[in-house]
């Protein structure tokens, strides 16, 4: 090979992993991390850099619950493309119940429309989009923050729906056992992911509450004691696959 040719070539793969590490870097910024934290500012290292995530503040972007906005962030995760949007008005006022099947057992939950419209909205309209259907729950932690953390297709923590919307139902929120809440990567950054709450939780009134367990809390403390891998927050060693959500209006 030509001299010449060959330094184009080389250039050329300089510049390939460079887009490729750009890619992986906005990835990983995007990751949906719950943070547990006691005091004001919490500092997470992201890609390598440090990141000054604030915490413990009032929500100044609250979801209207007259008029839902989901914003456009990436592309959806998982096999189902033709997502749409969940409907600007919210569908539901009252309780939904949402029984989410798994490998590991049933848990049903009561969905809060009355408090969180708009979350509920979106999560009902994921689950008879089929989204939830044959996916991971990813993420499970222990100690100060005992969660489950659920809704991301690719299994990697970075998977949405392909849009965003506001916090809802934050002031003066409590993560106790049976609590259902959303993940987010910041403020007003809501999409798919949720977490379950197995054991009172240390965390700040970040993450938007829209329902409760209200039966198989059993199933989540059975993996729970299972631990993860690493110890303390990882993937669960039992594994959970959501296998579908139903949804019925109570």
């Amino acid at each position: 090979m030509a001299g010449k040719d060959r330094k184009k070539q080389l250039a050329r793969q300089r510049y390939e992993r460079q887009q490729q590490a750009l890619a992986e870097a906005a990835a990983k910024a995007r990751r949906v991390k719950i943070i547990s934290s006691a005091v004001a500012v919490a500092v997470v290292v992201v890609g390598g850099a440090a990141v000054v995530v604030f915490t413990g503040k009032d929500d100044k972007s609250k979801a209207d619950g007259l008029h839902c906005s989901y914003n456009a962030a990436g592309q959806p995760a998982g096999k189902v493309k033709d997502l749409g949007t969940p409907p600007k008005k919210p569908a539901y006022k009252g309780t939904v119940q949402a029984t989410v099947k798994t490998n590991q057992g049933d848990v049903v939950m009561a969905l809060d429309a009355k408090a969180a419209p708009c979350t509920v909205g979106s999560f009902v309209h994921l689950a008879q989009k089929g989204f939830y259907d044959d996916t991971p729950c990813h993420r499970l932690t222990s100690g100060g923050l005992n969660v489950l953390q659920c809704g991301d297709p690719s299994g990697k923590g970075t998977g949405g729906p392909g849009y965003e919307y506001a916090n809802e139902n934050t002031a003066n929120a409590k993560y106790t056992a049976g609590t259902l809440a959303m993940a987010n990567s910041g403020p007003d950054t809501n999409g798919s992911q949720f977490f379950l709450v197995y054991k009172d939780s240390q965390l700040q009134p970040d993450y938007s509450v829209f329902g409760k367990i209200t039966k198989g809390l059993d199933v989540l403390q059975k993996i729970a004691k299972a631990g993860s891998d690493p110890a303390g927050d990882g993937a669960p060693k039992k594994k959970v696959t959501i296998q579908d959500v139903t949804i019925a209006p109570v």
